[in-house]
């Protein structure tokens, strides 16, 4: 068993989430509202480690009215353990949960770092070998009452969990700018499929403007 995935992210015309030099400030304040009222829904959000350690990112739910029990559980998946002790994702504002690969829980449980985190309160899930095992991932998330998770990663994340078979629906928004670039970063990554027939397939179920946005829902057919 698994959380129902929800993969939410904002890309350009031309598929990109972020520039060569980082820069993805592409939503406009009205589908801004409408990410943080699903941060509100889910039981939980994940994100990779390069995300927190590029944007530093609170993962809570504060663009529109909440209480502090409104935030969804935060996800890393840091397969070697390199989460900052600092990183806001790690204050008291909501659980947070780091996934480390096997290979690394050694290393990382043997450091300062690591306990400097367990007294804040964050909790660590080992599985993989060298990189995280999302399924084992999944099913831990599951039995910890996590029914519902949204993705917000990078373009690694995201090939991996669909490679997986892991993502159950997708909601993209769609900006109306087109920034090119053969480095800048895609809504998918990682090493990708070798051939067409290989893709994973969707349908779209819903679509609809979100300021001068456009918002697509897709379900995923595996």
């Amino acid at each position: 068993m698994k959380p129902y995935v929800i993969l939410n992210a904002a890309m350009t015309l031309d598929g990109k989430i972020a520039t060569e030099t980082g820069s993805s400030n592409i939503s406009g304040k009205e589908d801004l509202i409408r990410v943080h009222e699903l941060r509100k829904e889910v039981d939980a959000i994940m994100v990779g480690i390069n995300t927190v350690i590029a944007d530093d990112p609170r993962l809570t739910v504060h663009k529109i009215e909440s209480k502090k029990e409104d935030n969804p559980i935060r996800v890393v998946v840091d397969g070697k353990g390199r989460i900052p002790t600092e990183s806001r994702i790690t204050n008291d504002d909501a659980p947070t949960i780091i996934a480390v690969s096997d290979d690394y829980k050694s290393d990382l449980t043997a450091s300062d770092k690591y306990q400097v985190l367990k007294n804040k309160g964050v909790d660590f899930f080992f599985a993989g070998e060298k990189q995280v095992d999302l399924v084992k991932l999944m099913n831990y998330l599951y039995e910890k009452g996590v029914k519902t998770l949204m993705l917000e990663g990078g373009s690694t994340l995201n090939f991996s969990m669909i490679k997986d078979g892991l993502i159950d629906e997708i909601r993209i928004c769609v900006a109306p700018m087109v920034v090119g670039g053969v480095n800048a970063i895609s809504l998918f990554g990682g090493d990708g499929f070798m051939t067409m027939d290989e893709s994973v397939k969707l349908e779209l179920v819903d679509s609809f403007s979100c300021g001068k946005d456009l918002v697509l829902k897709y379900k995923v057919k595996y």
